[in-house]
């Protein structure tokens, strides 16, 4: 065996003082991203989508240069929900372009870049977590503050990618409240502390439904287990988001940019923080 070099970037060996800096994959030159928050679930269908295009719509509304890279390959939903189903990325020798929402996010997805936005993606891990890597070094992002990363569901491929890949921050975790889903995200928390990325709090949607005409709040799913299990984790920060039907008929509707919700504020807040660090 030959004597360690102390240069990670030339060494193939994984060894114990390989740097998880090492990992990283550099940016495109023309891209310049200061803070990058994943939001993940670790189930389908709990709205993660929904987290991601909110709280990027909430930093993009205090004057942030936000983005949005959609990391969900398979499933992707960031297109429909900022209204840009039919646009189409260009490129450069440069690299390729971000579509450019209504209010200034920019966007990547693989929806821009096929004929068909229901052309299906049957591709196996590798080339889906290949694909997501390319999104962060042939991206030509500009200036960025905050890019949401909109993961798919899970601990696989993608997700270790994206951990190991990209510089992240932190982490926001998006679940519902049926008491089988707070199981899942005990094991999307645990992947977080294995891989030593701050979480920075829990997201429950469709938590609860309120009444119109008495704003009482009924729990349509039961009593959420979530804040428990954050809390065993040390994790404070959950937010909830309602069932709320017009907020559904934005994202369907490409709306999303004009919600109306403080839901999600307070952890904007502490996002805007971290980013300050």
């Amino acid at each position: 065996m030959s004597e360690c070099t102390h240069n990670c970037e030339t060494c193939s060996a994984n060894c114990s003082s390989r740097s998880k800096e090492s990992l990283l994959a550099k940016e495109n030159p023309l891209s310049a991203v200061k803070n990058v928050i994943a939001v993940v679930s670790g189930k389908g269908g709990v709205g993660k989508s929904l987290v991601t295009a909110l709280l990027s719509v909430n930093m993009r509304r205090r004057g942030y240069e936000t983005a949005v890279l959609d990391a969900d390959i398979t499933g992707p939903s960031i297109p429909r929900a900022f209204g840009t189903s039919k646009e189409r990325a260009e490129g450069s020798d440069a690299g390729i372009f971000p579509v450019v929402s209504k209010t200034g996010i920019k966007l990547m997805s693989l929806n821009y870049l096929l004929e068909n936005e229901s052309d299906p993606v049957v591709w196996r891990g590798p080339v889906i977590a290949g694909t997501v890597t390319q999104f962060w070094t042939d991206v030509v992002w500009g200036d960025v503050d905050f890019m949401f990363v909109d993961m798919p569901p899970g601990t696989g491929d993608v997700p270790l990618t994206v951990f190991q890949s990209l510089p992240v921050k932190g982490i926001v975790i998006v679940a519902s409240p049926q008491e089988l889903v707070s199981v899942i995200v005990e094991k999307a928390v645990k992947m977080a502390e294995l891989m030593n990325i701050p979480i920075l709090g829990v997201v429950e949607n469709m938590s609860y439904f309120q009444c119109p005409d008495c704003q009482s709040k009924h729990r349509i799913y039961g009593d959420s287990h979530i804040k428990q299990v954050a809390a065993d984790h040390g994790i404070y920060d959950v937010a909830e988001i309602p069932i709320d039907s017009k907020l559904a008929a934005a994202c369907d509707k490409g709306m999303i940019e004009l919600f109306e919700g403080d839901w999600l504020d307070a952890l904007t807040d502490l996002i805007e923080e971290k980013g300050k660090e």
